[in-house]
């Protein structure tokens, strides 16, 4: 597994924006794969809610909210042809093969190709692959952030709730 970069959000104060969009949101991308730190297989897969939602879950969607983000609306390849689930409650679902270490080594090759994806474009570059239609990569940056943001909220709670 590659490991996901570690800049501190400090270090980048004086920096340009998308210094600080990278930063950001591989701060994020890691505090959401460290929910997964110290725990056995079967506390990762513990469901404590109604939803699909447990912390190995949360990162395998994880990997996929890159996937659509990164990969179907910069390159405009159809989810079929990335292979990914069609909707996001799927990329919930788990596997009898996923692990801890399977999860984490997806989703750390997500981030790395989501990087090289959105290297060679700006922050007011648009991305053409989303049904929504041509948005600038500025606003795929927030929506990834508020997205991991919301997720690494889930992850505390779930994770409070398995190791008290």
């Amino acid at each position: 597994m590659s490991a996901l970069p570690h800049t501190s959000t400090e270090d980048v104060i004086n920096q340009d924006a998308r210094t600080q969009f990278d930063t950001f949101l591989d701060e994020h991308r890691r505090a959401l794969t460290e929910c997964l730190d110290g725990l056995t297989e079967e506390q990762a897969r513990r469901r404590l809610v109604a939803s699909r939602t447990t912390l190995l879950g949360l990162v395998k969607h994880a990997t996929f909210v890159e996937k659509v983000w990164f990969d179907e609306a910069i390159t405009c390849r159809t989810r079929a042809e990335i292979g990914i689930p069609a909707t996001p409650d799927d990329s919930f679902i788990l596997d009898d093969n996923d692990t801890i270490a399977s999860i984490r080594s997806a989703y750390a090759s997500a981030c790395s190709a989501s990087r090289q994806a959105a290297a060679q474009l700006g922050l007011d570059d648009l991305v053409l692959g989303n049904r929504r239609g041509p948005l600038p990569l500025r606003w795929v940056y927030l929506h990834m952030l508020r997205e991991l943001a919301q997720h690494c909220g889930h992850a505390d709670i779930l994770r409070e709730q398995i190791t008290r």
